[in-house]
């Protein structure tokens, strides 16, 4: 499948504008370069072309919020200045398998500010003498290269990884966070709500006890003053 066709059965009825991750592996594109694909996709945060014979990205269109661009195992040798000027917000960047043979053909990346993971696997220019060091060199703004930092440490899923979703795992982490602690407050509220009603219950139980004992009062009053009358009866008749 050719990629226009590809992109059209991604979209499954949607507009260019609300998709944020896009993924096109596998198909095949024309002359070896990037068909379809075009600046409608405002929103999009990732973008995935493993394996579907580039030679060229110079198709490639303006793209201001991707961050994510996967572009292993094709031909791509260099021309890399295209990424600098289309995508200024990348953040993770995946040549692995490509043709990139000299360190040199990596300088238009110095542009690409945000730019923090770069992989080449399975590149010629790997094979180089002080590969790394050079590297991290002529991109001081990387962090991790090919899955490592600058003291061979690992890179860890916490490093802020795009999801599929295109959302960062910061920004999920925070907004479990928010809703957790909109959670308590809520339990809260009714726990105090939950004690105002039984304080009002206890109050109604008193108000019904003091009226049963003043109803009792009255009777008992009632009954001693009908004894006094009976009394004072029999006494005018003993009379």
């Amino acid at each position: 499948m050719d990629m226009k066709k590809r992109i059209h059965l991604e979209l499954r009825n949607r507009t260019p504008s609300d998709v944020r991750e896009l993924v096109l592996d596998n198909c095949r594109s024309v002359e070896g370069k990037i068909e379809g694909l075009t600046a409608e996709f405002v929103n999009l945060e990732f973008l995935s072309l493993i394996n579907v014979g580039l030679i060229s990205v110079s198709n490639l269109p303006k793209l201001g919020k991707l961050k994510k661009l996967e572009l292993s195992d094709n031909r791509i040798s260099g021309g890399l200045d295209v990424l600098a000027e289309k995508l200024p917000n990348l953040t993770h960047l995946n040549l692995s398998g490509n043709k990139l043979k000299d360190i040199s053909t990596l300088e238009p990346l110095k542009k690409l500010d945000n730019l923090k993971s770069l992989d080449l696997f399975n590149c010629e220019v790997t094979n180089l003498n002080d590969y790394r060091e050079s590297v991290f060199k002529l991109l001081p703004q990387l962090t991790y290269l090919d899955g490592y930092d600058m003291e061979d440490r690992e890179a860890s899923d916490s490093d802020g990884e795009v999801d599929g979703d295109g959302v960062d795992d910061d920004e999920d982490e925070e907004g479990e966070e928010e809703e957790d602690e909109d959670g308590e407050e809520e339990d809260f509220d009714e726990e105090e709500d939950d004690e105002e009603d039984e304080e009002e219950v206890e109050g109604e139980e008193d108000d019904e006890e003091g009226s049963g004992e003043d109803e009792v009062k009255s009777e008992t009053s009632l009954v001693g003053l009908s004894l006094k009358r009976v009394d004072a009866q029999s006494h005018f008749f003993n009379v």
